[in-house]
C-alpha cells in the first residue's frame, strides 16, 4: 500500500489500485434493481470508467468544462466522477432533494454543459432548464425513460471513439493542484455557495483518514448517505483506496434489508439515524416483560461505564460476556451481524448512544469537518485507540488547526478548498493571510488532545440582558430525553432561553401503552397534563447542568417533524433556524409574551429503570426464571 499511496495522487488514480492491487476482487461496486443486486468487478470498473472518459470527448467536453450528475447513490456514479476526472472537466453533484430554483441557480452559475440524472421524477424536475440556461446542452438519465438519452449512450460514443490515445496525454497533463470539482453547500441562508475542491485537496484527505481503520480489501460497505456531498463522497474513496467492495443504496427505506442482505463491516451515517436504531432497541426492550425485561435493560446500563481505552475490571468483563451473548449480538443481527465500525458525521452524537453501541461491540465514531475542508478536519481513530466519546477526535495528521481567542475552529493545510467558484470577495473573507480557512464552529480541546464542537458562532444568540446562548450544546442535552426528537432553542434579545420541541412520538404511544393510556393522536399527546409533566421532568434535570442564564424557562410542543423534505432542514441535517422560526412565529411570541412562569403540571409515569445486579441476574438464570 505504501507504493500506492505515493501513486494516488488524482482522484482517477484510484483506478491503477483497482489495476495493479485489487484486480482479483470479485466486487469493487455493487447496487440494487429492484430486489436484485447487481455487481461491477475491477475490470468492469475500468473500462465504464475509461468508456465514460471517451464519450464525453467525443460530446466535445474539454477541460474545465462542467459536468453536473443529480441522482440517488448508485455504483454508476463513480463511473462519470473518474470518467469526467480523467479528462480534466470539472464534476458537479447535485442533491436530489432541492428546489427547481437551486437547480436553476446550480447548472447556471456552474455553466453545465451536461446533466445526468438519476430517474424519471429528476428529470421532469429539470428538463425544462434547457431551453433556459444557455450553457447546457443536454440531459442524459440512469434510469430507462421513454425519449430520454441514456447514459450507456455515452458508454457507447466511448468505445465508438477512435482517438484513445488521447485520454493518456490529458490524464499526464491533470495535475493535483488542478480542479476536480464544483460541490455547492446548501447551507442555511443564501444561495448555495460553489466550494471548489482540487485533487490534492480531496486525495490528501482521504489517504489520511483511511488510516484509521485496519480493514482492507476484506472488507464490505454499504453506502446510503449522499454520494454529492463530500462526507460520503471522501469515504467512498477511502474505501476504494483501501480495496473495500461498496455496495450501494439509494433510498433510506432500503437500509435495513441491505444490512442484512449485504452484512457490511463498515457504513457512514449521521446521528439521526443511528437515534432511530437506538429508539427502535429501547422500544424493543419496553415491549418485554419480567426476566427478560430486567436482562435487556440492565445489558442497556452496562453501556453507563463504556468508555474507549479504559480498564474494565474483571466483574465488568464478565457481565459483558453475558450481556453480549443474551442481547448484544441481537442488537448486531440487525445490522447484519458483521458491523465493526460506524462513522458518524454532520451533528453531534449523543454520548449515550456512542456507549451503548461500543459495550455492544459496535465502534461509533465521530468525525468532523466541511466541504470547505474536503472534508475531515478530526476523526476518532480507531487504529490507535485516540477515541473519547463526546469529541470528535484527534486533529487529522496533515491538517493544521488552531481556535481563534474566542473559540472559533480555524484550519490550514492541503486540505483546504482552492476558493468559492466565481466569488473571490467571499473567499478572502473566509480564508485570512495566513491561509486559515475560518470553519464558523467554536470548539475546545479536551484532554490537550481531543476536538469538541459546542456551536456554531452565526447561531449564538445574545440574551436581552447581554449573555450568550450557545443553543446546540443546550439541544443535544435536550435531545438526550426519550421523549425528544427535535428540539430548537431560542430567546435572541429576549429575557431567557426557551425552546421548540418535537416530541418523540414512537416512544410516547410506546409509553403510554405501558402505563394504561392508548392515544396516537400526535395533537392530543401534546396536550396531554402526563406528557407535559414527563418533558418538563427532563428539561428541568437538563437545566442542572446549565448555568442559569442557559436554563430553558419554558418550551412548547409541536407535532411536525422537521426534516429537508418539509424545509425545517438543510439536506446535511442542520436546523434553518430563519425557516422554523417564521413557521412558528405565533407561538415564539406567544412564549415570550405570557406573564406568568413556566410549570406544566402532571402526574409523571416512571420509565422503565431496571435494577438487576449481577449476583440477581446469575442466581434468576440458574433457576431458569420465566416472564411474569
Amino acid at each position: 500500500m505504501e507504493m500506492a499511496s505515493r501513486e494516488v495522487k488524482r482522484s482517477f488514480d484510484l483506478l491503477k489500485l483497482y489495476e495493479s492491487s485489487y484486480h482479483n476482487k470479485k466486487v469493487a461496486l455493487g447496487g440494487k434493481n429492484g430486489n436484485s443486486w447487481y455487481t461491477y468487478s475491477p475490470s468492469e470498473y475500468i473500462e465504464h470508467t475509461n468508456n465514460i472518459s471517451f464519450g464525453l470527448l467525443s460530446l466535445g467536453i474539454k477541460p474545465n468544462d462542467k459536468v453536473a450528475t443529480i441522482t440517488v447513490n448508485r455504483p454508476e456514479w463513480n463511473f462519470f466522477d473518474l470518467g469526467i476526472a480523467q479528462i480534466g472537466a470539472v464534476h458537479v453533484p447535485i442533491y436530489p432533494t432541492i428546489s427547481i430554483d437551486d437547480y436553476r441557480y446550480i447548472l447556471t452559475h456552474s455553466e453545465a454543459r451536461i446533466v445526468i440524472v438519476g430517474d424519471k421524477k429528476l428529470y421532469e424536475n429539470v428538463s425544462s432548464l434547457v431551453n433556459e440556461i444557455d450553457t447546457l446542452e443536454k440531459i442524459y438519465s440512469f434510469d430507462e425513460i421513454d425519449g430520454v438519452a441514456n447514459w450507456r449512450s455515452i458508454i457507447e460514443d466511448g468505445v465508438a471513439y477512435e482517438n484513445k490515445d488521447s485520454l493518456e496525454i490529458i490524464k499526464k497533463s491533470i495535475s493535483e493542484n488542478d480542479l476536480v470539482t464544483i460541490i455547492y453547500t446548501s447551507g442555511t441562508t443564501g444561495v448555495p455557495k460553489g466550494v471548489m475542491l482540487s485533487h490534492l485537496n480531496l486525495v490528501s484527505n482521504f489517504k489520511q483518514h483511511s488510516q484509521n481503520h485496519q480493514m482492507g480489501k476484506e472488507a464490505t460497505a454499504l453506502s446510503f448517505l449522499p454520494l454529492c456531498h463530500v462526507y460520503e463522497r471522501s469515504m467512498n474513496y477511502h474505501f476504494q483506496y483501501k480495496g473495500i467492495s461498496i455496495y450501494y443504496v439509494g433510498s433510506l427505506a432500503h437500509i435495513l434489508p441491505a444490512l442484512k442482505e449485504i452484512k457490511p463491516n463498515v457504513f457512514n451515517t449521521v446521528p439521526r439515524l443511528l437515534e432511530r436504531i437506538y429508539d427502535g432497541i429501547i422500544n424493543k426492550g419496553n415491549e418485554l416483560s419480567g426476566i427478560k425485561k430486567a436482562i435487556f435493560f440492565w445489558a442497556v446500563s452496562l453501556g453507563d461505564k463504556f468508555d474507549y481505552g479504559k480498564e474494565f475490571s474483571w466483574y465488568y468483563r464478565q457481565k459483558r460476556k453475558i450481556a453480549d451473548k443474551l442481547i448484544y449480538s441481537k442488537w448486531r443481527a440487525v445490522m447484519g451481524g458483521n458491523v465493526r465500525l460506524i462513522v458518524s458525521g454532520g451533528a453531534a452524537l449523543q454520548p449515550r448512544i456512542a456507549r451503548v453501541l461500543g459495550v455492544a461491540g459496535i465502534n461509533a465514531l465521530e468525525g468532523y469537518g466541511l466541504t470547505e475542508t474536503s472534508p475531515v478536519i478530526a476523526v476518532s481513530n480507531l487504529t490507535t485507540m485516540e477515541i473519547k466519546i463526546g469529541t470528535v477526535g484527534p486533529i487529522l495528521p496533515g491538517v493544521d488547526m488552531k481556535l481563534a481567542l474566542d473559540g472559533e475552529i480555524l484550519c490550514k493545510g492541503p486540505n483546504v478548498m482552492m476558493g468559492y467558484y466565481k466569488q473571490p470577495d467571499l473567499t478572502k473573507n473566509t480564508i485570512d493571510e495566513e491561509g486559515y480557512f475560518h470553519t464558523g464552529d467554536i470548539g475546545i480541546m479536551v484532554e490537550g488532545k481531543y476536538l469538541k464542537i459546542t456551536d456554531r458562532k452565526k447561531e449564538i444568540f445574545k440574551l436581552s440582558g447581554g449573555k450568550y446562548i450557545a443553543p446546540q450544546m443546550i439541544e443535544n442535552k435536550l435531545k438526550e430525553s426519550f421523549f425528544i426528537e427535535q428540539a430548537m432553542v431560542i430567546g435572541e434579545n429576549e429575557k431567557f432561553a426557551s425552546a421548540l420541541i418535537v416530541p418523540s412520538f414512537s416512544y410516547i404511544i410506546n409509553w403510554l401503552e405501558q402505563n394504561g393510556i392508548n392515544e396516537t393522536n400526535k395533537e392530543e399527546i401534546v396536550k396531554m397534563p402526563e406528557v407535559l409533566a414527563a418533558i418538563q421532568e427532563d428539561v428541568r434535570e437538563i437545566n442542572k447542568r446549565h448555568g442559569q442564564t442557559e436554563e430553558i424557562k419554558r418550551f412548547r410542543l409541536v407535532t411536525d417533524e422537521w426534516s429537508p423534505d418539509t424545509g425545517e432542514m438543510s439536506p446535511t441535517l442542520k436546523l434553518k433556524r430563519n425557516v422554523i422560526g417564521q413557521k412558528y412565529s405565533d407561538i415564539i411570541q406567544e412564549i415570550f409574551n405570557v406573564s406568568h412562569a413556566e410549570d406544566p403540571r402532571g402526574t409523571k409515569m416512571k420509565i422503565p429503570r431496571i435494577n438487576l445486579s449481577f449476583a440477581e441476574l446469575i442466581n434468576k438464570l440458574r433457576n431458569g426464571s420465566g416472564d411474569k
